[in-house]
């Protein structure tokens, strides 16, 4: 398994550890994730969840292969495929949950880190959301979250165009809390991650709840809304040339569309 999972000193550890294959994200390790979310909310010892990936990368984003082979499918069949039981189950997470970013975070390393209570990123970080390139649409309430948190015209820029942007750019535009030196991030993170085994857990939930509350309804529905598209979007030939160019490790050609 390429998620490895424990608890210690009152923080639900997940880390993305497939290094060989830059942390890419496969069907079976979303479900691990989502398995592993459940059981931090369920488990009344832990007290926040930390999320991390390897030194020098967060994760490139999907298995392309595998996410190809294992597509969700549309309407109700995709909200049940386990890459979206993974979204609903960080939404829902009940506790602070708390990301330590080092290396590259690409398109969903990204998106997911909309839905923590905190990110820190190390100085080598490197963010980028490039779904349009690859022929797709922005997923994980992206296409909400991005804008009110940049503004429209830095969102077209990470959206549309798919621009990277740096680790003091993410604290810029509210994605990231801090800057960390690469060596020191995943335990600043968990130093904070420590810090509400000294918080009332009750008060601490009610008051995510709150924070969450407002656009808790209309997250969920961008989710699906985008979703719908993403799956249809599999399928066009345009998506279909940038995977076909991204294994033949060539620039794809959209002109024909």
């Amino acid at each position: 398994m390429s998620i490895k999972t424990g608890t210690s000193n009152g923080v639900a550890h997940i880390e993305i550890a497939r290094p060989e294959k830059k942390n890419a994200i496969t069907v079976a390790m979303y479900q691990a994730m989502k398995e592993a979310l459940d059981a931090a909310r369920a488990d009344n010892s832990v007290r926040a969840v930390l999320i991390t990936g390897q030194p020098g990368i967060f994760t490139s984003g999907n298995d392309i292969e595998d996410f190809m082979a294992r597509a969700p499918g549309q309407g109700s069949d995709a909200m049940d495929s386990p890459v979206f039981q993974f979204m609903r189950a960080l939404i829902d997470c009940d506790k602070p949950v708390v990301a330590a970013v080092t290396g590259a975070a690409i398109g969903i390393g990204t998106t997911l880190l909309l839905h923590c209570d905190f990110v820190y990123v190390s100085d080598e970080a490197r963010l980028a959301m490039p779904f349009v390139t690859l022929g797709l649409v922005p997923e994980f309430a992206s296409s909400l979250l991005v804008p009110q948190l940049m503004g429209p015209r830095r969102a077209a820029q990470t959206l549309l165009l798919g621009e990277p942007f740096t680790p003091e750019q993410a604290v810029e535009f509210g994605i990231a809390n801090a800057v960390i030196p690469a060596g020191e991030v995943v335990n600043h993170a968990r130093r904070i991650a420590e810090r509400f085994n000294a918080l009332p857990m009750g008060a601490v939930r009610e008051a995510k709840q709150l924070l969450k509350a407002p656009q808790r309804e209309v997250v969920l529905q961008t989710i699906r809304n985008e979703g719908e598209i993403f799956a249809r979007r599999l399928k066009s030939p345009e998506t279909i040339e940038a995977f076909q160019a991204f294994f033949q490790k060539r620039k794809p050609d959209f002109s024909k569309f």
